[in-house]
């Protein structure tokens, strides 16, 4: 296969970036009136504004061709076709199934799995129905009032997500929990808020072994026994996600309220499947049908839009121009929108265990930087707390900002003062402040000469800091989809340009067997000698200092 940096196009990319490096935005601007209409674009109601980046119609060429050469369109195809693009663990990647509208079939291995799938959403919107309509009942015939979500990564972050994202469309006497953390304070802080006759658990384990999650799940159960009292009770306040249909019944869920998990889905692409059974018993089926279409109209525009009009083929472009050729190591997801406050947490993990890789398909070392470090905050709260960094640091970290041009309630002196900041930081961030600039504003504050040459150097900003901005009419469900399925698209063209599979994650592994191993040691309680000097003395440490209960 073809290495990005042996690619004609990436030579011709760095000679770019010799070009264009010592260019500011802002004299790109002045030079070009009309920068904001050629380089943005609108799907539905969705505007994605690139404008402020550093790049011209000659950069942007010389990406599309880096995408032409690494046969992106192909790629495309192979991934929407269900071949096995997951070579490393032989697996189709067809989250887009999930979201799929109209009669076309979608095969794997030779089989049309639509019928299954939307089998199993019908399922899923049964059981949301009867919770949210009161017709499931608990133990004692009470209608189940709070509904708990036992998983970890893609089994709880994306379903978090999307329930917080959309919290004006919930039942607010309906009270949807997560729980990831096997830290006892969190399942324990969760439960005393509840009650075991009207609680419902969804214990979402693709293997049901997962150890964070069924530990969670093993006090959870203990919990419900200590007031139900009877084994044969607890389906009515468990029900499972899991492709370990036996565990699940052997543990006590009834197997009609098991809902299934394919392996051609990855976890963290999984919150359109029965894993956001959370999601839609708490904004209802209808709602979670509208965000399946915005997600299906973002696959439509990414699989049909020319590579020129579309939205995440840009996005992931642009990312390839800062990581591999500026040398950016750091992208920030900053949304002005309360309820997508969890929104970077789940692209960090979607980006990151995607695209965090140093090995490409042919198995061997890669020849260039791959997935940045994804961190964020909700815009108001980052402009506190870091965006110093991002406007007078010493490292570029460009920056998607994504707001609504109106919310659920809107009120206007909360949402205008929002809006105004998110206008504000982009233009600062790009515009920065000249040192010609910040002596006039402090002549005009009458200070003197002394006192400005003092200060001065502290009140300029370099500006030409890029941000993408994504502006939208309200953060209803379908945008929400339409939103995210647009960052899916983005990783996996980012993985196609690096050579990279972005749908295994090996990373993660390692650590999950050597905790096994530890458990095993702590559980005995001798004194260990079997691991490096340190780990050894940790692990003796706090054998020694636990108290005896621990």
């Amino acid at each position: 296969m073809t290495k990005p940096t042996r690619s004609p196009s990436w030579k011709s990319l760095q000679k770019e970036y010799e070009r264009i490096q010592p260019l500011h935005m802002r004299d790109m601007f002045a030079a070009d009136p009309g920068r904001f209409d050629r380089f943005s674009l609108k799907l539905n109601d969705i505007l994605f504004d690139y404008s402020k980046n550093r790049i011209d119609e000659p950069v942007m060429r010389g990406l599309f061709d880096l995408a032409r050469d690494m046969d992106l369109e192909g790629w495309r195809e192979r991934m929407f076709g269900g071949e096995h693009i997951n070579h490393t663990e032989h697996r189709a990647v067809l989250h887009t199934a999930l979201r799929k509208f109209g009669d076309e079939p979608v095969m794997v291995n030779g089989m049309d799995v639509m019928p299954e799938v939307r089998s199993e959403l019908a399922r899923v919107k049964k059981l949301a129905d009867d919770i949210r309509g009161r017709r499931w009942r608990g133990a004692t015939n009470q209608p189940i009032t709070d509904v708990v979500n036992l998983g970890i990564g893609g089994s709880h972050l994306g379903p978090q997500m999307a329930v917080e994202a959309l919290r004006p469309y919930t039942i607010h006497d309906l009270k949807v929990h997560f729980v990831n953390n096997i830290d006892e304070n969190h399942i324990t802080s969760t439960l005393e808020r509840l009650s075991p006759e009207t609680t419902l658990f969804i214990i979402a384990s693709k293997s049901f072994t997962t150890q964070d999650t069924m530990v969670n799940a093993d006090t959870a159960r203990e919990w419900l026994l200590a007031r139900i009292g009877s084994e044969s009770q607890l389906a009515k306040h468990m029900v499972a996600v899991t492709s370990n249909t036996e565990a699940a019944v052997a543990y006590g869920v009834a197997r009609e309220n098991i809902f299934k998990m394919w392996d051609w889905v990855g976890g963290r692409y999984s919150m359109w499947s029965a894993i956001g059974l959370a999601t839609v018993i708490a904004i209802g089926p209808e709602h979670f049908e509208d965000m399946l279409r915005g997600a299906w109209e973002a696959d439509q525009h990414f699989r049909e839009a020319p590579l020129e009009q579309n939205i995440p083929v840009i996005m992931a472009l642009l990312g390839v121009w800062y990581n591999n050729f500026f040398g950016a190591e750091a992208h920030a997801i900053l949304p002005y929108d309360q309820n997508l406050h969890r929104f970077p947490a789940y692209l960090q993990q979607a980006d990151m265990e995607s695209n965090g890789k140093g090995v490409d398909r042919d198995g061997k070392p890669v020849e260039c930087q791959t997935g940045p470090v994804i961190f964020g905050e909700i815009g108001i709260a980052g402009q506190h707390a870091f965006y110093q960094l991002l406007h007078q640091g010493t490292k570029l970290v460009p920056a998607d900002m994504l707001a609504a041009v109106t919310n659920y309630q809107c009120i206007a002196r909360h949402h205008r003062a929002l809006m105004s900041n998110v206008l504000a930081q982009s233009e600062a961030l790009m515009m920065g402040k000249t040192a010609e600039q910040a002596h006039q504003e402090l002549t005009a504050a009458g200070m003197s000469e002394d006192e400005i040459a003092s200060l001065l150097p502290y009140k300029v900003f370099p500006g030409n800091r890029p941000t993408n901005t994504f502006m939208f009419f309200t953060l209803d469900p379908r945008t929400l989809g339409t939103l995210v399925a647009l960052y899916e698209h983005k990783i996996f063209v980012q993985g196609v340009i690096w050579n990279i599979n972005s749908f295994d994650q090996w990373g993660v592994e390692l650590g999950k067997v050597l905790a096994k191993n530890i458990l095993g040691e702590i559980n005995e309680g001798k004194p260990v000698a079997g691991h490096d000097a340190s780990t050894n003395g940790l692990v003796n440490y706090y054998l020694g200092s636990r108290p005896r209960s621990s």
